[in-house]
């Protein structure tokens, strides 16, 4: 068999570094974003912060453009294996192609002094001390040190402070005795010979201590606790402490009319003592936590602007990046061998400064078009919510769903109805009786409605909740009734039922 030369033209798909660092970058939250930065900040000496107002890139962008290198990249993810359609390989072989050209070149973009790429020159070490401050937070005491506080003001023996200091130990945060009586003898040594009337005195001890119920083993001796302390002039306390030492179960269930039996009084006493019970704290140890609370960091800002609502991107999410000027002067003047190391460093510097802000912008257009598509939300709350999938927004911008999916998780839009994920404005329908379609999260919005407006003396069942949907021409099923009012946290008509 004779060997000859074929030529041979084909799309062959590939997904270069850059590709690879965009889709990375697209997929991360705010705070991943934020970490992957200051992680490149730290290994590479070309790349560093812009301050101030530097380098600020515009907040509104057309939604209108051609599909970037992380729509080629988010098509092409699977690899050159062919799989793919002839568009998207064309889509992200076009990307892959402009990238390379932009990367030859950009020695020739690069000149000493121009605003696109260019830094102070200062180094990064130099606001070192500045941006390394972080605001001091006042000292908070804990449980611990709260109980450790008024155990020093009592008058003990050095083995009944032991004791009790050894119970505040094994208090948890929210207050409990995890251990009951012959487990809390084991907290303490053979050697020490502990008897159980020891425990219990020192128990007392603890129990007494302010916040009432601290050092209860259950939620019932907790509560009984909080209602001793009470004056014992206090309505109802004797009730409600009989309730929730021998009946809780039955509370939490509103049983009222076996209350009624066993307390033997009327619907005005049980709503009185179940009203008293309703006032104690099941986690006396909670305020003394001091857990700090968890902000979100919204992506995009949405506002009415003459009677249009527009999305901008939240200039405190971005991360403004810029090129050292020391270094990349050096490598201007000096394109020889000996510097290889820092053109990688600038071509990796250059990437991230480009995704960086192809990532927002990729944000900022699929954020656009969900405001556009779901303006009766922004006017009227969850039950003008329209039924939409990924697939829509994906046609309406030219871009791969998979691209929709990742752009849409983790990130959060400011509103002035509240704060969202980009993926709570997609969901599935309900057919209606028009023949049009309901989204699931304004059934969901009519669902609390109807709760919030019900007697509490006769609740709406879920058939019932079925029927009035009905009545508005959305056909919806008990048992889907059910699984919405759990996802709403909404407990069933027996809970809710009110004497």
């Amino acid at each position: 068999m004779k060997q000859t030369l074929q030529l041979k033209l084909a799309q062959h798909l590939t997904l270069t570094p850059q590709l690879q660092q965009s889709i990375r970058l697209l997929q991360l939250s705010t705070i991943e974003l934020n970490a992957e930065v200051e992680r490149m900040l730290q290994e590479n000496p070309l790349l560093e912060k812009a301050d101030g107002d530097e380098d600020a890139r515009p907040a509104e962008l057309p939604l209108a453009g051609p599909a970037r290198a992380s729509e080629a990249e988010a098509r092409g993810e699977s690899g050159g294996s062919g799989d793919d359609g002839p568009g998207e390989a064309r889509a992200a072989t076009d990307a892959a192609a402009s990238t390379e050209a932009s990367d030859r070149s950009d020695y020739d973009d690069y000149s000493p002094g121009e605003s696109d790429w260019s830094g102070s020159g200062s180094a990064r070490d130099d606001d070192d001390d500045e941006h390394g401050r972080h605001p001091q937070q006042a000292a908070t005491s804990t449980l611990r040190d709260h109980l450790y506080g008024q155990l020093a003001v009592l008058n003990l023996s050095l083995r009944d402070r032991q004791i009790v200091a050894a119970l505040i130990d094994a208090v948890d945060e929210d207050g409990y005795l995890a251990d009951r009586g012959e487990e809390l003898v084991e907290l303490f040594p053979e050697e020490f010979a502990i008897d159980p009337d020891e425990i219990s005195i020192a128990l007392r001890f603890l129990q007494s201590f302010e916040p009432a119920g601290v050092g209860a083993r259950d939620a019932a001796e907790c509560l009984a606790l909080q209602l001793k302390a009470m004056p014992a002039s206090t309505p109802h306390r004797a009730e409600a402490i009989a309730v929730v030492s021998e009946h809780l179960p039955l509370l939490a269930a509103r049983d009222f009319t076996r209350l009624k039996r066993l307390l033997h009084t009327d619907d005005a006493g049980v709503r009185a003592m179940r009203a008293l019970v309703m006032q104690l704290n099941p986690r006396p140890g909670a305020a003394f936590s001091g857990a700090a609370a968890n902000y979100v960091i919204p992506d995009v800002v949405v506002r009415k602007q003459r009677g249009i609502w527009v999305a901008a991107l939240n200039e405190a999410a971005m991360p403004k990046l810029r090129l050292n000027r020391i270094y990349a002067d050096i490598l201007t003047r000096n394109r020889d061998a000996s510097n290889q190391q820092l053109a990688a460093h600038l071509q990796e510097a250059k990437w991230m400064i480009r995704n960086v802000a192809q990532r927002f912008e990729t944000i900022l257009r699929v954020s656009q078009a969900i405001v556009e598509r779901q303006r009766r939300f922004f006017e009227h709350g969850d039950v003008a919510m329209r039924p939409m999938v990924l697939r829509e927004i994906a046609d309406m911008l030219g871009l791969h769903e998979s691209t929709i999916s990742r752009v849409t998780t983790q990130k959060y839009m400011l509103t002035p109805r509240g704060t969202y994920e980009l993926k709570y404005f997609f969901g599935s329908h309900v057919a209606t009786d028009t023949g049009g379609a309901c989204s699931a999260t304004a059934i969901r919005a009519l669902i609390r409605q109807l709760i919030a407006a019900e007697s509490p003396a006769a609740p709406l069942t879920d058939s019932r909740i079925a029927d009035l949907l009905r009545d508005q021409g959305i056909v919806v099923a008990r048992r889907t009734i059910a699984k919405y009012r759990e996802a709403l946290t909404i407990p069933p008509v027996n809970q809710r039922k009110a004497i």
